[in-house]
């Protein structure tokens, strides 16, 4: 068993914010406090010396990284690959993002692609961890709609508004409705979502809410649509396959390398006509909404909460 260590982990996400890093930060501190260690998060990395440093987002961590390293030359930095990371930033900043993976002792993507997509020369440093959740029991499903959610932020980088695009060209006899959680990051998106739900009965945008919420709304859902430009490994995937919920998604190798790159309901990107043809075949056909579903809990214990642990108990034993 590894001593008890002094981790930092450096998220650029604020702590008001509840955007996918800063939840990533709070599971990681959880689950390395479980195994015992002392675990802090910072936004603003001051020097403060640890005995490891947790990056999250090679490129906007880059000068916690690169402080770290200078100060403290013979301990292990951990860097965790952002879907901007991977699919933006090694493209658009490559020195910056490159060097910050050259400083780490230990990558981690969150999903099976990820070595595919990074230089080949990091790819042994690479460890895969599942971002985990834990299982959820099933309630009843509206016996009147055939109810879809989106749960994610408003911003670009999710086209968050695809699934009611989508669901503008059923037909009028199609009972699907589209329930979006996830905040807006500034007013022009709220607005556009408001303008969304005047024009479409089938969307409504319920905006921030809590973790309870989201795990209600799982629990009844028949599916859920994850209509992202990129991801790096989206936890709210791994949720929805945890409980069983099925999924369908932008063909993205951050859904493919959680799914599985043969998973039958995904769509090209931001292809809206492929979104209704998909929506509208979950909605009538029950042997594929069925197909789905199972596919769906084979993978859930690659999400289980005890799997995520060990996987972090070894790469801590593996970096020092």
């Amino acid at each position: 068993m590894t001593r008890p260590l002094h981790i930092t982990i450096h998220t650029p996400a604020q702590t008001l914010i509840r955007a996918g890093n800063r939840v990533t930060a709070d599971r990681w501190q959880a689950i390395l406090a479980s195994l015992g260690h002392r675990v802090d998060v910072t936004t603003a990395y001051d020097g403060a010396p640890a005995d490891i440093l947790i990056a999250i987002h090679a490129w906007r961590s880059a000068n916690a990284v690169v402080r770290f390293a200078g100060l403290y030359r013979e301990r292990p930095i951990i860097v965790c690959l952002s879907g901007t990371d991977i699919y933006a930033y090694q493209q658009s900043h490559p020195e910056v993002t490159h060097a910050t993976m050259a400083h780490a002792a230990a990558l981690v993507g969150l999903h099976d692609l990820v070595g595919q997509s990074i230089p080949a020369r990091f790819r042994s440093k690479l460890q895969v961890i599942y971002q985990s959740a834990p299982a959820l029991v099933r309630g009843t499903t509206a016996p009147d709609a055939f109810d879809a959610c989106v749960i994610g932020h408003l911003r670009a980088e999710k086209d968050p508004f695809r699934a009611a695009l989508a669901s503008r060209l059923l037909p009028s006899t199609s009972r699907v409705r589209i329930t979006h959680l996830g905040g807006a990051m500034d007013e022009n998106w709220a607005a556009k979502a408001h303008a969304e739900m005047a024009v479409n009965p089938r969307y409504r945008w319920l905006g921030e809410v809590p973790a309870s919420v989201v795990r209600d709304t799982f629990a009844t859902a028949r599916l859920m649509v994850l209509s992202s430009l990129m991801e790096g490994g989206a936890n709210v995937l791994g949720e929805a396959i945890a409980a069983h919920v099925p999924v369908i998604a932008s063909a993205i190798e951050g859904s493919l390398g959680l799914l599985g790159a043969e998973y039958p309901a995904t769509y090209p990107v931001g292809d809206t006509h492929a979104l209704a043809q998909l929506l509208q075949r979950t909605e009538g056909d029950p042997a594929f909404l069925a197909t789905l579903t199972a596919l769906c809990a084979a993978r859930a214990p690659l999400f289980a909460p005890e799997r995520e642990r060990a996987a972090w108990a070894k790469l801590i034993a593996d970096v020092t």
